[in-house]
């Protein structure tokens, strides 16, 4: 990209954290299987931060088995040990623990006719909510809508996914455009 003002949050001197927010950030997702994928990831960051996961996603995404959900549902705890014996990855059994049970109600969603992109774009009215911020740190944290969908989905058996990591997630998979106005992608990612 060019040499324009981008967002205040992702720093001109770290490539890794350039090229996401150059070409993934606030693209609108639209795959159920992605949308889920991304959410893990973002519980995963819970208390970290996001560099960390992104210098460790590739990692995460092999030893995970792709985010597979009906491959994690099978995990066994022989299977939970090997996977914390692996330092690429967030090493928190509660994390792991979470995305198996998380992989279960993805499932358990669609066993019942519940199509993942479909539920999670419903809560911003199916098209991104498109945000005017000068400055990133104006962005809310989370929102009525992001508190109300964290609750909906800890009711459906999902963890890791309070009204602040669903808000974080919501503005990474698009379905919310908190690029700040001057940079180059907020209108961008509107036109994908």
């Amino acid at each position: 990209m060019t040499d324009a003002p981008y967002c205040g949050w992702a720093p001109v001197n770290d490539q890794l954290y350039r090229d996401y927010h150059d070409a993934e950030w606030g693209v609108p997702e639209r795959d159920g299987r992605a949308l889920w994928e991304k959410l893990q990831l973002d519980g995963m960051q819970a208390g970290l931060s996001w560099i960390t996961i992104l210098r460790k996603r590739d990692t995460i995404r092999e030893e995970f088995d792709g985010f597979d959900p009906e491959r994690l549902v099978r995990w066994t705890p022989k299977r939970i040990e090997k996977a914390l014996q692996n330092p690429g990855i967030i090493r928190s059994p509660k994390k792991i623990e979470a995305t198996i049970g998380n992989a279960r109600a993805y499932l358990d969603m669609a066993e019942a006719g519940e199509d993942f992109s479909a539920y999670c774009w419903s809560w911003v009215g199916g098209d991104p909510i498109v945000n005017s911020w000068k400055d990133f740190r104006k962005a809310p944290t989370f929102t009525d809508w992001s508190t109300a969908m964290s609750k909906d989905l800890k009711k459906r058996g999902f963890k890791f996914v309070g009204p602040t990591i669903v808000y974080a997630w919501a503005q990474a998979v698009g379905m919310v455009n908190d690029h700040e106005i001057h940079c180059p992608r907020h209108s961008a990612v509107q036109r994908t």
